[in-house]
């Protein structure tokens, strides 16, 4: 069992901001690749450690992140059950569960149940104003819960829907500790430096109205036409988008020389498109490239997958905008409608996280030339310039609603793009050329401050060197009890309930989603022995 962490400083120091804080709600805003799930999991280790028997409970957005945060949780001995259910139950030697904003929203009363006096963190806590029914299910479902710890890797505005346990001020979230990006470059080997080559074209398409446009991303236009001219240079069918897709696999073959397994992200418009793109760098720039797409149960899988492998390029849609953990991405491209300053702040935290033992590793977000893409990217450079130059940079505003895709779904059959053209080579700010400072060595620099202890846990500790999570062993043991259930059923002609029920009130159980390990073991003994008698 782990009995100490070594953190950041500003793990520390929001550590130490949530400890003296009274009020049970907390908001810490910080880049993504900053390190959140380490804070939150310090916190919550130690938190559990000093009251014995209560529970943890994760809100993550999607399912593919509920996986990733049980994975860290064990790293500090945490044991969250990622399979949890209302009719299911949890067991007593799990140390609690992780579930889905969308789960909330249905499962509200049972969690309510679960996390009373427990401790809570609501990952990426702005998704719960996606829909207003997730945002009320919050506080019916956290309301007894003793400490429910927010995270965000961006600031964030109310809009319509406000989020429980948030404090808004001028309709912006306030936060109770907050380290941007600009703060994380400064302090070095945290995050990388992003830059953005900007590609302009010429595009032409015909309107819902029938009427023929013509414009470059130079172009002045409203906010109709300019969200017309953007569909037209993704299009599959034009040629902006295969030879954007071409100058980022060449930058991203620079990069490779270096980091031999560095890899890349696009960023598509929906599924259909996704595909596409993945057929352009095949048959096109002879590129293989994995495609997710939330449609796909296995999509979890692929992610980790594409994260472990040397394979150069993922195409996804919004599976890997946010929150999932691929280090090794170091070139993206942005090929979505989507505008808003929260989704661009998203995608380019899937290229910022730092990895250790590479000195030199800027990062490259390819986008179209798009004005507010364009002014989006300038406000984080910016950061990145005067961090680099130790100045002191000011606080953006996050969201602006006008930077919304405005082309309305019922008249996109209307649409029609003619033709696309990349103009000139990608364009980067003057200062894009700046060389990215080396990173000075390992220093045995005195971090003592720095290293948390972790008090045993006095609950459901887990064996130490486990060979697998506890989740993961117990559906195995769940399905090697269902077999054996089975094997009696067809040799004694007993019907399945009566089997399961008995074997049940053998082991101790009242229903075997709540067994722990010890009663799963007992249980199957006490199947292989009935099997025996047979």
């Amino acid at each position: 069992m782990e009995r100490s962490v070594r953190l950041r400083p500003w793990q520390k120091a929001a550590l130490e901001r949530l400890d003296a804080a009274n009020d049970p709600d907390f908001l810490a805003v910080a880049t993504p690749g900053a390190g959140k799930t380490t804070f939150a999991l310090t916190a919550a280790r130690r938190w559990l450690a000093e009251r014995p028997g209560a529970r943890l409970v994760v809100v993550a957005p999607t399912a593919h992140l509920k996986s990733q945060w049980a994975a860290a949780a064990l790293r500090f001995d945490l044991d969250l059950e990622v399979a949890w259910s209302p009719a299911g139950g949890l067991a007593g030697d799990m140390h609690g569960l992780v579930t889905t904003y969308q789960q909330v929203a249905s499962a509200g009363r049972a969690l309510a149940g679960v996390s009373h006096g427990a401790f809570v963190i609501l990952d990426e806590v702005h998704h719960a104003a996606e829909e207003r029914a997730w945002g009320d299910s919050l506080r019916g479902a956290f309301d007894g819960a003793a400490r429910r710890l927010a995270l965000s890797g961006t600031p964030f505005r109310s809009d319509t829907n406000a989020i429980p346990f948030v404090r808004y001020r001028l309709e912006e979230a306030e936060a109770d500790f907050e380290y941007g990006y600009g703060d994380a470059l400064a302090d070095g080997r945290v995050v990388r430096p992003v830059y953005f080559p900007r590609v302009d074209g010429h595009m032409e398409w015909t309107a819902p109205d029938g009427s023929l446009h013509a414009a470059t991303f130079d172009d002045a236009l409203d906010r109709v036409l300019a969200g017309q001219r953007l569909r037209t240079a993704l299009s599959l069918e034009g040629e902006w988008l295969p030879s954007v897709l071409r100058r980022a696999h060449e930058q991203l073959l620079e990069v490779r020389r270096t980091q031999p397994d560095a890899g890349g992200l696009v960023i598509a418009i929906d599924q259909e498109h996704a595909r596409g793109i993945a057929a352009i760098l095949r048959e096109r720039l002879h590129v293989p490239a994995e495609v997710v797409t939330s449609d796909d149960p296995l999509a979890s899988r692929r992610i980790g997958e594409f994260a472990r492998s040397t394979k150069p390029w993922i195409v996804a849609v919004r599976m890997v905008s946010e929150g999932v953990d691929i280090p090794r991405l170091r070139v993206g491209v942005l090929a979505t409608t989507t505008t808003t300053e929260l989704f661009f702040r998203q995608a380019v935290g899937r290229l910022v996280r730092w990895t250790a033992g590479t000195r030199r590793q800027p990062a490259f977000l390819f986008i179209p030339d798009d004005a507010r893409l364009r002014r989006l990217a300038f406000g984080i450079a910016e950061q990145r310039r005067h961090s680099l130059r130790k100045e002191t940079r000011e606080l953006e505003r996050p969201e602006d609603p006008a930077a919304l895709d405005v082309v309305p779904k019922e008249q996109l059959s209307l649409f029609a793009a003619i033709s696309a053209v990349a103009l000139g080579e990608p364009e980067l700010p003057p200062w894009a050329t700046e060389p990215t400072p080396d990173e000075p060595e390992d220093e045995a620099a005195d971090d003592s401050d720095l290293v948390v202890e972790l008090p045993p846990l006095r609950r459901h500790a887990r064996p130490t060197g486990g060979p697998e999570p506890r989740h993961q062993h117990k559906r195995e043991l769940r399905e090697q009890n269902a077999e054996l259930a089975r094997a009696i059923v067809r040799r004694s002609g007993l019907a399945h309930a009566h089997v399961n029920s008995e074997l049940n009130r053998m082991a101790g159980v009242r229903r075997i989603t709540e067994a722990t390990l010890e009663q799963l073991h007992r249980r199957a003994r006490c199947a292989d022995g009935w099997l025996n008698r047979l």
